[in-house]
């Protein structure tokens, strides 16, 4: 019998419930013994492979054959926080459903301010028949910071539709028609040029926090939109939440679209409920088909036991 794996999943509703990865991995995984803790009784001896989702700090520790760590979402941060980690390959998802849910989700919010769909939205509500200038899509300047796989994609969609976008990386990347800045020192020209600020950044002790009054004091101020809008479908923790509310009401942020916050799920008494400038989704932006992710960790599997290379391995001194 093959190695193990072991299936450590913290929370998880309906689709994504612990019992339904067992279900979708023993499937996946005839030749091998499944198993999910603490439900099931497992020899740590006999696990090799171990897929996750926000484990309990020190919970990986025990297995002293592991030699390879699935992370079960796009997000890795929660684990690479766990100072025991063991010393081998954690492997990210990266599987195009995701990459094809966030380009949606990112083309439908930068469209729907583009558009003016709150307005119009009130307007309805309002029997108000009161049409407003529209703009062309490249008179609308979009920036994306992160362009990794998720980013790159909604980049290249959102240009393509005729969008004027440019990115932002921590390191230079190049992208063939997208204008590229990287770094500290092309931040704030990339800001300058933003309208509706894009955030796919991954969570690292560089990036904590980065969507603060600093940043939103240095978008544009002479857009389409009257006043930039941020969209942030990355990670809770990249937003300083005050700062957000704070730069609503005083209109140096004209809205902002968030799928991701600092507690999740997200309290009832906290203003981004009923602000009006407000959009949020409970961190669904790329809610990906679980079936599609453990096929892609039983391959990944089969390969490295024939020899071949993990992909999407994380850079744990990066956190991505």
């Amino acid at each position: 019998m093959k190695g193990a794996l072991a299936l450590l999943i913290t929370g998880g509703t309906e689709n994504w419930a612990p019992g339904r990865w067992r279900e979708r991995f023993t499937r996946v995984c005839p030749d091998r013994t499944v198993a999910l803790v603490p439900d099931d009784a497992i020899d740590p001896a006999h696990v090799t492979y171990a897929a996750v989702w926000k484990p309990k700090p020190g919970a990986l520790r025990h297995y002293p054959k592991l030699a390879a760590i699935f992370n079960l979402g796009a997000g890795v941060d929660a684990v690479v926080a766990d100072a025991t980690l063991p010393d081998v390959p954690l492997v990210r998802v990266a599987v195009d459903d995701l990459t094809q849910r966030m380009t949606e989700y990112v083309v439908m919010h930068v469209l729907m301010h583009h558009r003016r769909q709150g307005y119009y939205a009130e307007s309805q509500k309002q029997r108000v028949w009161a049409p407003k200038l529209q703009w062309a899509a490249r008179d609308l300047r979009v920036g994306i910071m992160g362009l990794g796989v998720l980013g790159r994609d909604a980049a290249e969609v959102l240009a393509r539709i005729g969008f004027d976008v440019a990115g932002w990386s921590q390191t230079k990347k190049s992208i063939p028609g997208l204008a590229c800045f990287a770094g500290e020192s092309e931040l704030g020209a990339f800001l300058a040029r933003t309208d509706v600020l894009v955030c796919l950044l991954p969570l690292t002790p560089q990036t904590r926090g980065i969507l603060n009054r600093k940043l939103f004091d240095a978008l544009a101020r002479d857009g389409r939109l009257g006043a930039p809008v941020i969209i942030n479908a990355g990670r809770g923790g990249l937003q300083v939440e005050d700062d957000i509310l704070r730069a609503l009401d005083d209109d140096t942020l004209g809205a902002v679209t968030l799928d991701v916050f600092a507690t999740e799920p997200l309290p009832v008494d906290s203003p981004f409920w009923s602000h009006p400038k407000v959009t949020l989704s409970p961190h669904n932006a790329a809610d990906t088909d679980p079936d599609a992710i453990s096929v892609y960790v039983a391959d990944q599997i089969a390969a490295f036991e024939r020899g071949e290379k993990l992909v999407n391995v994380v850079d744990r001194k990066i956190g991505y």
